[in-house]
């Protein structure tokens, strides 16, 4: 406990801790934080399918036909009907031939990496081979890190979006057995990582390739499907392991995998983090079975969506903020130090608008951030409020 003590004097000391504000109500563009009304710019319910009537309606009616909880794990009495509806679902929805879910996205990240780069050994040979490999994007989501460090395997580490560094890494171990991880959509920078190349490279060295569609799915694309569908791509084809979390655009909570029935049926029985895990929630898999239908059916709402990422996204550059290569509804812009970081966004909350600043160890020293993200919900009004007191904030501080 002394140590602990001494870790946390340090953050205080250095105002480390972050603010955590108590929000009341839903996850609308306007929300009461600690009693004060305030715009929202800080969300992942992209498409405002949080409060859709539909998903709301499906996960209400999921509660009163099954109860509030799952009350137990897929392998024992937690395996719902509605569990297999949804995977299903999105199984159709990505293009791969089945699906799996775990609770969260998190664990669907630890459980599948772990599971496919270190197998059980099944014959003498097996224990002869050499570790397998995971060449990882610098810029990867804390929950592919973990993953790959739990499956005990040897990492890689290759620059951020760089082919050209994938390939030479690729080449090097060219004997190896391999797994190329990476986000589709960054989560700090907003940028897309490039998969068009990515995947002909995976093929040409006889790599897997798994892509983590946290903030791609309902997003890119003509439909929405993700960035497999944005870039052409087709799932077990061309990418072998779709995974995804249920709690940006679709606003509810879980993850996913996509793929091939073979790897669905072997993650069923080697992801510790599915076998010993309690199922999701039925109302999670209800409203998330709508949600996909909502993203189908009503179009627009993406549409309006992608409106206000190019609204926001202009005016901050307009201005003179460094928005970090964004492409996506992640719109983040450059403060530069951590102390900087964290009087923007209490300013900003003293305005009226709720935009949490991004700090170390979250990013690189010297590249803290307020990290704003965007809703089909929000009004030009509302965005332009947004940038005005960046604008007069960023002066303030001479960061523009």
């Amino acid at each position: 406990m002394n140590k602990i003590k001494e870790i946390l004097e340090y953050v205080d000391n250095h105002q480390l801790y972050p603010d955590l504000r108590i929000i009341q109500g839903g996850a609308e563009p306007e929300v009461m934080i600690d009693g004060k009304k305030v715009l929202m710019f800080s969300s992942n319910n992209y498409l405002g399918l949080a409060t859709h009537p539909k998903t709301v309606n499906a996960a209400v009616e999921a509660t009163k036909n099954y109860g509030t909880g799952s009350d137990g794990s897929r392998m024992l009495s937690g395996n719902l009907q509605v569990h297999r509806d949804f995977e299903l679902a999105i199984a159709k929805f990505k293009g791969g031939q089945d699906a799996i879910v775990w609770p969260t996205g998190y664990s669907a990240n630890v459980g599948v990496i772990s599971a496919v780069m270190n197998p059980p050994a099944i014959g003498a040979k097996d224990f002869f081979n050499k570790k397998s490999l995971i060449l990882s994007d610098e810029l990867n989501h804390a929950s592919i890190i973990d993953g790959c460090r739990l499956s005990g395997q040897d990492i890689v580490v290759y620059k951020h979006c760089d082919v050209q560094d994938l390939e030479r890494k690729l080449r090097k171990f060219i004997r190896r057995r391999k797994l190329v991880v990476t986000d589709s959509v960054f989560s700090m920078d907003g940028d897309i990582a490039p998969l068009n190349k990515m995947a002909p490279l995976c093929k040409k060295y006889n790599a897997l390739l798994m892509i983590d569609e946290a903030h791609s799915t309902g997003m890119l694309g003509d439909s929405g499907h993700g960035a497999t569908e944005y870039f052409g791509l087709k799932a077990v084809d061309d990418i072998d392991i779709i995974l995804g979390t249920c709690s940006k655009a679709l606003a509810s909570s879980g993850g996913f995998v996509v793929g091939s029935s073979d790897l669905i049926r072997y993650l069923r029985i080697s992801s510790r983090s599915y076998i010993f895990s309690t199922a999701m929630t039925p109302a999670a898999s209800a409203s998330l079975i709508a949600a996909l239908e909502v993203i189908e059916k009503e179009p627009w709402i993406r549409e309006k969506m992608w409106q206000n990422v190019e609204l926001m996204r202009n005016g901050f550059n307009k201005v003179g903020f460094n928005t970090c290569g964004s492409q996506t509804q992640i719109i983040p812009i450059l403060i530069g130090t951590d102390e900087n970081a964290i009087i923007f966004s209490r300013k900003l909350f003293k305005k009226g608008v709720f935009g949490p600043c991004v700090r170390w160890p979250a990013v690189p020293h010297g590249k803290s951030r307020i990290r704003f993200t965007v809703m089909a919900t929000h009004t030009k009004e509302q965005i332009d409020y947004l940038i005005k007191s960046c604008r007069e904030i960023g002066r303030e501080l001479k960061i523009i």
